[in-house]
């Protein structure tokens, strides 16, 4: 049970430093004027693409992590069935 609580610690963790980085990433690419409480247009719309894509791209960065380690799994699983192979003959 602990290291469920452990795993969801790091998963709280790691998604509030993804939405940290995404924040100032964003701010410092969009705002321009700190004059106002509120955005201007044209700094709502940078905001808005600049979250699409970070998201766009943290998941195919996920993505590509996952098949990335699927191909590590299945070929040491080759390969010690191949050493099992060897061994018993």
């Amino acid at each position: 049970m602990a290291l469920a609580g452990a795993l969801e610690q790091m998963q709280v963790r790691d998604s509030l430093k993804m939405y940290n980085k995404l924040v100032e990433r964003c701010f410092k690419e969009c705002v321009e004027d700190m004059r106002s409480k509120a955005l201007t247009g044209k700094e709502e719309q940078c905001v808005a693409k600049c979250c699409e894509k970070f998201m766009h791209v943290t998941g195919r960065v996920g993505m590509r992590f996952q098949e990335f380690f699927s191909q590590m799994e299945q070929q040491a699983a080759a390969a010690v069935a191949g050493a099992n192979a060897a061994a018993g003959k």
